[in-house]
């Protein structure tokens, strides 16, 4: 998922075409599991530092972090999710750009939400990913990620484009190996929906 690769392109597009239908479905704080709300804002009040949330989609998590006196800017590959979240949420800054091209000095952030926004990168791609975001890290900041919990790098095909799942396990041995450390995991199942990880690690 490096700057102008094919695999942005597939995202950036498949994206792009359904973020009306997108944003209707996810694109609010309210139609978010109160889990989650408890989860981000938890972590959000232990982060001292501007936030960079990575691939913020309709932008609701940023505005959510803004509306709790976050420093918090959101960034994603797609021009529409940027265009929407800006007039939807004028409050909060939003621009299109990705985690390998976020042009944001190393070291310069207290914090890095990448919440379902991951998912799409292949393993490869995601060791490039996490590297990007413990960059922008200071020493000390925090990095929360949400991802879907299952079989280590497995492919799996997603509404927009293919996906892939993760256990807590392997997703925690990446991590350590771009420069962080655990804080906390939590994993859940719920009737309907695939199951859900996250965790939420500091950079060392």
């Amino acid at each position: 998922m490096a700057n102008d690769s094919g695999s942005d392109a597939r995202i950036r597009d498949g994206y792009a075409a359904r973020a009306v239908e997108y944003t209707a479905l996810f694109g609010d704080i309210g139609q978010m599991d109160d889990v989650d709300r408890e989860r981000i804002g938890r972590w959000a009040d232990g982060v001292d530092g501007r936030v960079l949330d990575a691939g913020c989609g309709p932008g609701h998590w940023t505005a959510f972090l803004v509306d709790r006196g976050v420093d918090a800017e959101g960034i994603d590959l797609v021009p529409e999710f940027i265009a929407d979240a800006s007039a939807r949420f004028p409050q909060v800054p939003y621009r299109v750009a990705s985690l390998t091209d976020a042009d944001v000095p190393a070291g310069s952030l207290g914090g890095v939400l990448a919440w379902y926004s991951l998912i799409h990168a292949s393993p490869d791609e995601l060791l490039l990913l996490l590297t990007a975001a413990r960059r922008t890290l200071r020493e000390g900041g925090r990095l929360l990620i949400g991802f879907f919990d299952g079989p280590d790098g497995e492919a799996f095909p997603h509404a927009v484009t293919t996906a892939h799942f993760w256990s807590v396990t392997g997703m925690t041995a990446l991590l350590e190996r771009t420069g962080f450390a655990m804080i906390d995991s939590e994993a859940r199942v719920q009737d309907g929906r695939r199951p859900h990880a996250s965790i939420s690690v500091v950079a060392i």
